[in-house]
């Protein structure tokens, strides 16, 4: 598939306000005058607007949305074209705006006839359609395994604090699983509860950078997110980090970072540039140097 492919699919995501303003029209007359629009995790109502008001918000919310995405989309296919990550986003971005009108035409049925309201759905396709987006980003020119051989450092980089601020959202997800007996709604919390708890121990385990004689891989809770060949890099030094550029796994395709804290190493290389974050920059310093003049005997 080709860039005319994927303008074209982003194009058709603008399909979904016509298509929603078009259910309107068709059920119009049978809506009520003033109609439930808002609704708890348990699908009961607890909000109503006029239908006029309804579709104008609806519509609009669509819009928005969809502007959004298509902008992300066009940001990421430029810089990165015809790259995996552009088209699991263009795919995951299908997936959100119909569940959305999925979502917003229940509304109408649940107005018309009173069928009740499954909130589950949106919940679940944007927690594993988060995971599989992260997934790729994190496998993405992650870089083929080095050969085999012996393991001459390794340096750990966690983030055990930042791990213990998403214990908060997750005691929340967890209270809300408990706490209701929708299947729809505790379906939807354990998919986000899922997420969180898989950043909660990327972030307490950590990165694990292993040094050899044939480079550098970098891994967390044992899988390798990224492969540096010895003989591809140019130069590294020590850089503070700034905590506006957010942490964790930061960028994707060749401009890497892995990064819990506000310091680390710059690894230039001949195809981009990797930034290691670690408490004592300066022992990744040293493993480095160490395995350039191992590979050297």
């Amino acid at each position: 598939m080709n860039r005319r492919s994927y303008k074209t699919l982003i194009a058709l995501l603008w399909l979904a306000p016509l298509a929603m303003g078009l259910r309107y029209w068709q059920v119009w007359d049978q809506l009520p005058v003033r109609m439930a629009s808002h609704f708890d995790a348990a699908g009961r109502a607890n909000g109503w607007m006029p239908r006029e008001a309804a579709l104008y918000f609806d519509l609009g919310f669509l819009v928005f949305i969809i502007a959004l995405f298509s902008t992300v989309l066009y940001l990421v296919q430029n810089k990165y074209p015809l790259a995996k990550l552009s088209w699991a986003l263009l795919a995951f971005f299908h997936f959100e705006v119909w569940t959305l009108v999925y979502m917003l035409d229940s509304t109408l049925a649940y107005n018309i006839e009173g069928k009740p309201i499954v909130v589950a759905p949106l919940l679940i396709v944007t927690a594993i359609g988060l995971v599989a987006i992260l997934a790729i980003a994190f496998g993405e020119k992650r870089g083929s395994v080095l050969p085999a051989t012996e393991v001459i450092a390794e340096e750990v980089h966690s983030g055990k604090p930042w791990g213990l601020l998403f214990l908060v959202p997750l005691i929340a997800v967890a209270i809300t699983f408990a706490a209701t007996s929708n299947t729809g709604a505790r379906l939807g919390a354990g998919a986000v509860g899922i997420v969180l708890l898989a950043t909660f121990a990327m972030a307490w385990d950590g990165f694990h950078y292993f040094f050899t004689r044939q480079g550098v891989e970098i891994r967390t809770l044992g899988f390798r997110l990224k492969s540096i060949p010895l003989l591809q890099i140019k130069q590294y030094e020590i850089e503070d980090w700034m905590p506006s550029r957010g942490y964790g796994i930061r960028g994707i395709g060749n401009r890497k970072a892995y990064v819990w804290g506000k310091r680390g190493v710059r690894v230039e290389m001949f195809d981009g540039e990797i930034f290691l974050g670690h408490n004592d920059p300066q022992r990744i310093v040293h493993d480095l140097n160490v395995i350039k003049r191992q590979s050297q005997l």
